[in-house]
């Protein structure tokens, strides 16, 4: 894909922008607050002081949800109450980097065996090896230490086990019944409701932390459970409790960490119910820098660079397959990646300390050499098309000889939970005629545009406005669902006045592979 060196393009600004902000060291200090509240009441529940069976952190994307839950075990194995913990999560990658950092932290006090990691045998050899040469790692509860004060499994595994299994393996907790005195769940609204069940006898305690915008667990088109509307396995755990009940506390975290300041006002399109969403990053801690490009590119990266979501729409491509399968458009992305690979980028980041202060080390990433996070994630929402951005990250690679996590692609769904410096994405409806469950589904659209720390780019065909303005109205909560979790149009257009938006044409006789 090429276009004019004559080509340029003028964003308007976005229609929304977000409030002043607290940053720094006094937004981290809401989610601090918030942090030491949890443990009081834990603490009080353990104690016997308080009727609470359930904790529920709701947290948006970026907000620091783990590190406050790591916070919350650190704290609560001195607790005189407690002889064992267990954590779970949905998938076995939400395990690894629990178990790595649980076990560096607790060595020290608790021994080399504080922390194990259970996962199943088939998946033994999917471990990382920092995780293996941080925590235990086990395959069946026989192998558990007794010295184990922290099991991580995820909830496959864990459900796979009775409590009895465990009890038999390490005797109960200081409970005297369960074999752990607290259950935590990572990522808990990602946690559907027939999954827990297998896991509610494991402790009497339950703490849920995690992104009340994910992607709901299974998409259904009705709810098999006619006769109890208040009950659907298919949903979210926390989604019973969360609303009144009367041995369930629920705090909100006020805070993120992982967006730009100019990201702050779509973060709170996405969570409007939110009082308070302030953000720990300043301006000018994130820089994107990158070198000379074609006047269109320019003004692409440029906006992008500024940290406030950019839209770019892309008139004069041929027709696409499908509306989701968009090779013009995809080839699209590619040139502009393919330029700001080759002008020399880089992404440079001021650190925090605990407490959200900056200091004085600054990180700089470039392709090329190791990091951690992906330095660009190019994101898609069918399989078709992240088979056409898989192929456009594979000559990336080929042609600018990068590192395997420099740039990737992934479909929406498989990314929730991840960070990286500049998202890609194709926006969802893009080239629709309608809105649907798929094209509108709230977490989907909320995952792609909350995993970028320095810039994101959404491309689209032309039409977004008049699809719109035109589209019968939808219902927000299909089926009962508890949050938002389908866009109407009203809702898309919200998100959109957050976005800087510009328009380029690229002339038909341009198009190439």
């Amino acid at each position: 894909m090429t276009w004019s060196e004559t080509v340029t393009i003028d964003f308007t600004a976005p229609l929304d922008v977000a409030p002043e902000s607290a940053h720094h060291a006094q937004a981290a200090a809401g989610n601090a607050a918030i942090a030491d509240a949890a443990i009081g009441v834990l603490r009080d529940a353990l104690s016997g002081d308080a009727d609470i069976e359930r904790l529920l952190l709701r947290a948006a994307a970026g907000a620091g949800k783990s590190y406050v839950l790591r916070r919350l075990v650190g704290d609560i194995l001195g607790h005189p109450d407690v002889e064992r913990v267990a954590i779970t999560a949905f998938t076995n990658k939400q395990t690894y980097p629990l178990a790595r950092e649980l076990a560096n932290a607790l060595r020290p006090s608790h021994g080399p065996e504080a922390v194990v990691l259970l996962v199943a045998d088939r998946r033994r050899s999917e471990v990382p090896p920092d995780v293996e040469s941080s925590a235990v790692v086990v395959t069946s509860t026989k192998e558990i230490p007794h010295a184990a004060r922290v099991v991580i499994a995820p909830i496959h595994k864990l459900g796979s086990h009775w409590p009895k299994q465990f009890t038999e393996a390490l005797g109960p907790g200081s409970n005297g019944d369960a074999p752990f005195d607290v259950l935590f769940v990572d990522e808990a609204w990602q946690v559907a409701h027939y999954l827990f069940d297998k896991v509610t006898r494991h402790a009497p305690i339950w703490v849920g932390v995690g992104d009340v915008g994910q992607i709901p667990p299974l998409e259904i088109g009705q709810n098999p459970w006619r006769g109890d509307a208040g009950y659907n396995p298919y949903r979210a755990w926390p989604t019973e409790f969360e609303n009144g009940d009367a041995r369930t506390w629920v705090e909100e975290l006020p805070s993120v960490w992982r967006p730009t300041t100019g990201q702050l006002a779509l973060w709170r399109a996405f969570y409007p119910d939110w009082s308070t969403l302030d953000c720990v990053v300043a301006p000018g801690d994130r820089v994107v820098q990158f070198g000379e490009m074609s006047p269109a590119a320019t003004a692409v990266w440029a906006q992008v660079a500024s940290g406030v979501p950019t839209l770019l729409e892309v008139d004069g491509l041929p027709d696409p397959d499908a509306p989701d399968v968009d090779v013009p458009l995809m080839n699209v992305v590619e040139s502009l990646l393919d330029e700001l690979l080759a002008s020399g980028l880089s992404l440079r980041s001021r650190r925090y300390d605990g407490s959200g202060s900056p200091t004085t080390d600054e990180e700089i990433v470039t392709p090329g050499k190791p990091h951690s996070d992906p330095i660009i994630a190019v994101l898609a929402t069918r399989n078709q098309a992240v088979d056409d951005a898989a192929a456009s990250v594979e000559r990336l690679a080929a042609t600018h000889e990068l590192l395997e996590n420099d740039v990737v692609s992934s479909t929406v769904d498989s990314w929730q939970g991840q960070t990286n410096g500049i998202t890609v994405a194709v926006h969802p409806l893009s080239g629709a005629v309608r809105l649907d469950d798929f094209n509108s589904q709230f977490g989907r659209l909320a995952v792609t545009c909350t995993r970028a720390t320095h810039g994101l780019l959404v491309v689209s065909r032309p039409g977004l406005d008049t699809l719109l303005s035109d589209a019968p109205a939808r219902p927000g909560t299909p089926i009962g669902e508890p949050g938002f979790r389908t866009l109407p149009r009203q809702t898309h257009q919200r998100i959109l006045a957050t976005f800087a938006r510009g328009t380029l044409v690229v002339a038909p006789n341009t198009e190439g592979d």
